[in-house]
């Protein structure tokens, strides 16, 4: 299987476009400790990257019925 490349992309925004702003929601210090980890779990696996980005997306967590955190990502 082939390496995979590298995408840059940017996303053009219409000229005087302002960033839609909404307040993130609260986790409790258990929720940040778990966030840390899966994210360090995710970039050393390479399924994401670090972005440079002005845009962002929230996360929250739902309990799984084992009781762990599973990841969500609200992109509204």
């Amino acid at each position: 299987m082939p390496p995979h490349k590298e995408v840059e992309f940017s996303i053009e925004l219409v000229p005087g476009a302002t960033l839609a702003l909404k307040t993130p929601y609260r986790m409790s210090t258990l929720e940040l400790v778990e966030l840390k980890l899966q994210l360090k779990e995710m970039l050393d696996k390479g399924y994401i990257r670090t972005s440079v980005s002005p845009w962002g997306a929230l996360v929250l967590f739902v309990k799984r019925k084992d009781g762990t955190l599973k990841l969500c990502i609200d992109y509204r």
